[in-house]
């Protein structure tokens, strides 16, 4: 029987996110529109996203934070073309984020010293075989896989190599073990639900010191530029971005902060985004056809939830019918307009793939899934 409780906001797609709860357009009444980001005005708004984004975060003090353009995409491509090429490299792929990133070392930048450590979708890359001699290039939390790397615990306290880290689906969402991250990035529309556009790149005095002693030997894009004249441009951290931002995007990375802080600080987001995951994961238990794309429990991520579908009648079809069955399913719960956007990533298995990052309420999640339950049976009558 479809079922007759809809969820409030359907929106469960995994970037843009959902906005916060009670996000009306009025937020944005105080943005500095038609204002250069270069007066006062507009930079000091700058500087209060770095300076509540750091306080909540729970930065080290001598770690920097700043705003760069093409939103985490473009943050973490100023770090590898800045800091890689300087010793060894070890890049950790289990999804198509990290192939992405790994496709740039090989064909962009050409590192002579690289190697790849691939797994699976589902799987995880072998952390043990990571060299604290060489640099490491990692996603936190696989977002198209829902992937996560279960902690820092495998990162060398004494490693002579650099830690990238791209965090855009963990940030304000999991414990980041900071001492043991030199460079991490994340962009605004993921666990805070802001809108697009920027990129936030944070480094360690050690990341510095690499940046101020080390010159890649390919020309630097200007957007990428982190130096001028061997110097850090300490500038992009206090506010002074590289390119014009969008002082709406900014206002709402700022309406996302002050909703976070109300809510408790990083303690409150965090314990949302793991209620919401319960509630998914309870389901799973009591449900025949879906399972975790994630083979281990540990590596399950709490905010980009990766499912496949187990049912043996579907899998035993081939890989275009299965597309196809999720793609009915998915249309049906849009029509519904139920769910929106929650079809797996392009490059991933046939599946699903629900945001549970804390601006999602854990009732809707609990009032979405008997919708998925009963799409998946319409879907399924389809293919007799």
């Amino acid at each position: 029987m479809q079922p007759t409780e809809r969820p409030r906001n359907p929106r469960f797609g995994s970037g843009p996110t959902a906005k916060r709860p009670g996000w009306q357009l009025s937020a944005l009444a105080n943005a500095a529109l038609g204002r250069s980001h270069r007066a006062a005005l507009g930079k000091g708004r700058l500087a209060e996203v770095l300076t509540r984004s750091r306080r909540l975060l729970g930065l080290p003090d001598d770690y920097r934070i700043g705003i760069l353009p093409a939103s985490d995409t473009g943050a973490f491509e100023a770090a590898m073309w800045s800091l890689l090429g300087a010793r060894g490299v070890d890049l950790l792929a289990w999804e198509s984020f990290g192939e992405g990133w790994a496709s740039d070392a090989q064909k962009q930048l050409k590192l002579t010293d690289l190697r790849v450590l691939t797994a699976p979708y589902g799987g995880l890359s072998d952390l043990a075989a990571v060299d604290p001699a060489r640099d490491v290039v990692f996603t936190w939390n696989g977002t198209t896989s829902g992937v996560r790397v279960p902690d820092g615990d495998w990162i060398a306290d004494d490693r002579a190599g650099l830690t990238l880290c791209d965090a855009t689906s963990a940030a304000f969402a999991m414990a980041l073990p900071w001492p043991k991250l030199d460079v991490v990035t994340y962009s605004w529309q993921k666990v805070l639900g802001g809108e697009a556009q920027h990129g936030v790149l944070i480094l360690s005095p050690r990341a510095v010191e690499r940046l101020e002693a080390y010159k890649p030997a390919w020309p630097m894009p200007k957007i990428f530029r982190l130096t001028s004249g061997g110097k850090l441009i300490e500038g992009i951290f206090k506010g002074e971005t590289i390119n014009t931002p969008s002082m709406l995007a900014v206002e709402d990375a700022l309406d996302g902060l002050r909703w976070a802080e109300g809510l408790g600080g990083l303690a409150a987001l965090i314990e949302r985004t793991e209620a919401n995951a319960r509630v998914v994961a309870d389901w799973v238990a009591a449900t025949a056809w879906v399972d975790f794309l994630a083979e281990r429990p540990e590596t399950r991520s709490p905010t980009s939830i990766c499912l496949k579908i187990v049912d043996p009648v579907v899998q035993a079809l081939p890989a275009e019918r299965q597309a196809s069955l999720i793609k009915d399913l998915v249309r049906r719960l849009e029509e519904e307009q139920v769910a929106f956007d929650i079809a797996g990533y392009r490059d991933a298995p046939p599946g699903l793939r629900l945001w549970a990052g804390a601006t999602v309420e854990a009732s809707d999640l609990a009032a979405l899934l008997p919708w998925l339950d009963w799409a998946f049976a319409e879907a399924k009558l389809q293919l007799s």
